[in-house]
């Protein structure tokens, strides 16, 4: 049987949030069995249960909220968590945002590395992918559909030099992300950046925790940690946003120019007809080629 896991000690990490530039406090706990991924704002004194339900923005980033308090930014730390097969745990932050370390999920890895992983008593639960789900706005789309095992194919096409027009299939395994998807950071073009500080947001955003491009280069001295970094982040986000179905699954995800808000509306989309998955136990033999994934 493969049981379900949680981190094997608190531990914690001081960054500054993206968009309003302050320290953020973040801590993770463990959790009991089927208990999900929880967050909590210490500040405020509100648990936020992650939830497609409870998401409440999608427009530059995750975010949800409860009773009038939000944390936003989340999925780089989700996508983290998700990778490494976590099933139960609490994450405590002081703040409107999880922090944005160098716009990577890298910072996260290590901070499970860290906490160690500790297996509980219940079986862990596995969502297969039964019938293909899509969401498509014009020529934007996000899918799922059955698999053996579980990949993520991204397209995304940018009318700018240094994108253009990037591919990427990540055949997913743990090692398989931290190699090739856990450093890849998040992007941004000047003139967004300048629109958002006008309107209070990116205001912690900077050299050190995004790639920035103007209309012709990347800025950024040290250049792209891989020459396709953009459409891997974009991944990175994918595997994050997707964590909102409240387990590890198995199918193909595949994306055309995909966002935030299509990972959402396919979340719903999918959760919203039970013919769509089935939710296995993996308690027998056969249960564990599904496991390989997240070993």
């Amino acid at each position: 049987m493969k049981r379900q896991t949680t981190i094997a000690k608190s531990v914690e990490m001081v960054g500054i949030g993206l968009h309003k530039g302050v320290p953020v406090h973040l801590r993770l706990e463990p959790l009991e069995s089927n208990s999900g991924i929880v967050f909590f704002r210490s500040d405020a004194g509100v648990s936020i249960p992650l939830t497609p339900s409870n998401v409440v923005d999608t427009k530059m980033a995750t975010v949800i909220g409860k009773d009038g308090v939000v944390i936003s930014t989340i999925e780089h730390m989700l996508s983290a968590i998700y990778a490494y097969g976590i099933d139960n745990i609490r994450v405590v932050v002081n703040a409107d945002e999880v922090p944005v370390m160098d716009g990577s999920s890298m910072s996260f890895c290590m901070l499970l590395d860290e906490a160690g992983i500790r297996e509980l008593e219940s079986p862990k639960k596995i969502m297969r992918i039964k019938q293909e789900v899509t969401v498509q706005e014009g020529d934007k789309y996000v899918k799922l559909s059955p698999s053996e095992d579980l990949s993520y194919d991204f397209t995304i096409k940018f009318s700018h030099p240094a994108i253009d027009k990037q591919s990427y299939v990540l055949k997913f395994t743990k090692e398989n992300y931290k190699k090739e998807i856990a450093r890849a950071r998040t992007f941004g073009f000047v003139h967004e950046v300048q629109y958002l500080r006008s309107k209070g947001l990116a205001l912690g955003g900077s050299l050190e925790n995004a790639v920035v491009l103007d209309d012709k280069k990347v800025l950024n001295p040290e250049g792209l940690r891989f020459s396709d970094e953009f459409v891997r982040h974009k991944i990175l986000d994918a595997i994050g946003d997707m964590s909102l179905i409240g387990m590890n699954f198995i199918g193909n995800y595949e994306a055309f120019a995909g966002s935030h808000d299509l990972n959402h509306k396919l979340t719903l989309e999918l959760l919203k007809d039970p013919a769509n998955y089935e939710i296995v136990e993996l308690v027998t033999a056969e249960s564990e080629e599904l496991v390989k994934a997240y070993a």
